[in-house]
């Protein structure tokens, strides 16, 4: 299955959905893109905000250049083209959150040219184009609810550095949508480039949406009139706006009006999205070089650094990890999140088997770490531990019941697994003595059940594995268990 089959079932037939994303990524820097003013997020209002943000008459700006280094590696992450030549152009617009009354943006000649991100949804795999990626400013941001009659204004956020960055209308379905989204947050934090925290604003995605009949033997039509809805801020929500805004479209074209082209809001409460504005074009913002900025030109020196700079991407971690014996679903599972593919990472630096380490850290820790309501970061287990676990698992110190024992004793209190092995008395014992002296008081008791076994009824096995392991307190070595047992009951 290379393509999606998602459809809108109208009154008239079929309708196909196409979305494009414009993703909003707030670079990881410690200044803004123009000034030397902070970026931490959660600051009181308007003390992170310099001269040149409140755009005071004489301020210059100047290029940080963490900001664009950071906006190249990301382009190089997608394999996209980086443009050694790029500008800085005006967009004038006037709004309370912007004092200058203009953006500083790339439109004619971005820093990042095309790329693609590969997804996964419902099965099958989709590349996904990129068209561009340019930097740009933040605006601040208005409150409306802090006086009955005014707005107040935080400029914290005007002139923070943004990528913006432009899906191709490639998509085809939510589930694509959700899954783009999802994997290009997942490279830009393995990057480092931004930290891909939605609920915090650092991250948001504007949706767009238009629907189309599919042609006849899957020809492609004209792309239908698109709605974009903005400031869009989790990947759930994403999918819910490609899903309504589809219907929605669709109805409005089956009773026979017309779709405008225009900016909508999407409201998570009701599950819908409503008009907030007519869509401007290019030509309305007045589009012209900065007199104030330089051009961008990036040398040969300055590129070879950005790249020597990237990490291992989770594509090519994945297949590290099948190809060392992990699940390819284990394999999703641990590279998704960056820092959960650090923590494995640093469990397999400790020499532990790929294969069996991927089932435990996947049930196991994650299963624990729910119940806790931790992530990985704040794992009671260190990686090294958790090796140290295993390790006792595979040499026979510990029954898998005896390690899981030993591991919520390490969850509580922090313990290595070797301490509280011997502190508590947890070895797991393959004495053949001790074992056969156990299994002959089980047969005794049980004589009935012996010589219904000897009689052909082979399930009473587990029934005999059972007892023994609980009357030795689940410490024998099951393989030496069922080992004497079958001896002793042959």
């Amino acid at each position: 299955m290379t393509e999606s089959t998602y459809r809108i079932q109208g009154a008239t037939g079929e309708w196909e959905v196409v979305i494009g994303l414009e993703v909003h990524a707030q670079v990881t820097s410690q200044a803004k893109l123009f000034s030397g003013a902070a970026t931490a997020f959660g600051a009181e209002p308007n003390t992170q905000v310099s001269l040149v943000d409140a755009a005071m008459p004489g301020m210059l700006p100047v290029p940080n250049r963490e900001c664009i280094r950071q906006a190249v590696r990301t382009g190089m992450a997608i394999d996209a083209q980086i443009n050694r030549w790029s500008r800085f152009d005006r967009k004038n617009y006037f709004y309370a959150d912007l004092p200058q009354g203009y953006q500083i943006s790339q439109l004619y000649h971005p820093i990042v040219g095309e790329g693609s991100v590969e997804i996964e949804a419902d099965g099958y795999t989709k590349v996904i184009g990129v068209e561009r990626i340019h930097v740009e400013q933040d605006a601040g941001k208005l409150m409306h609810d802090q006086h009955p009659t005014q707005s107040y204004v935080d400029l914290n956020r005007s002139g923070v550095a943004l990528m913006e960055i432009v899906s191709k209308p490639d998509m085809r379905s939510p589930a694509e949508a959700g899954a783009y989204l999802a994997k290009l947050r997942s490279v830009l934090r393995y990057v480092g480039s931004c930290d891909g925290n939605m609920d915090q604003g650092s991250m948001r995605a504007d949706v767009n949406v238009s629907v189309r009949k599919p042609g006849p033997n899957g020809e492609e039509t004209p792309f239908g009139t698109r709605t974009e809805t903005k400031n869009v801020n989790s990947v759930r929500f994403v999918m819910a706006v490609v899903e309504h805004e589809a219907r929605r479209q669709v109805e409005v074209l089956e009773d026979g009006g017309t779709i405008q082209q225009e900016t909508r809001l999407y409201d998570p409460d009701r599950g819908v999205t409503r008009s907030m504005r007519s869509k401007e074009d290019a030509h309305d913002y007045r589009y012209f070089p900065d007199p104030d900025l330089l051009p961008l030109e990036l040398d040969e020196a300055f590129l070879e650094e950005c790249r020597a700079s990237l990490p291992e991407l989770p594509d090519a971690k994945r297949a590290r990890y099948v190809a060392g014996g992990v699940t390819l679903y284990n394999a999703a599972v641990l590279t998704a999140e960056v820092e959960t593919a650090r923590w494995f990472d640093a469990l397999l630096e400790a020499g532990v088997a790929a294969g069996p380490a991927s089932n435990w850290v996947t049930s196991e820790l994650f299963g624990a770490l729910n119940r806790l309501g931790k992530d990985i970061a704040e794992s009671p287990v260190s990686p090294a531990q958790a090796a140290a676990l295993l390790a006792l698992v595979a040499d026979g110190t510990l029954s898998g019941s005896l390690a899981k024992q030993v591991f919520e004793v390490m969850l509580e209190t922090g313990q290595d697994p070797a301490a509280i092995v011997e502190e508590r008395g947890l070895k797991q014992t393959s004495d053949t003595g001790a074992i056969d002296a156990v299994i002959a008081e089980i047969m005794a008791a049980n004589a009935d059940k012996v010589a219904d076994y000897r009689g052909g009824k082979d399930k009473l096995f587990g029934f005999f594995v059972g007892q023994t392991m609980k009357a030795m307190g689940g410490k024998a070595n099951p393989g030496v268990v069922n080992e004497r047992l079958k001896a002793a009951l042959g």
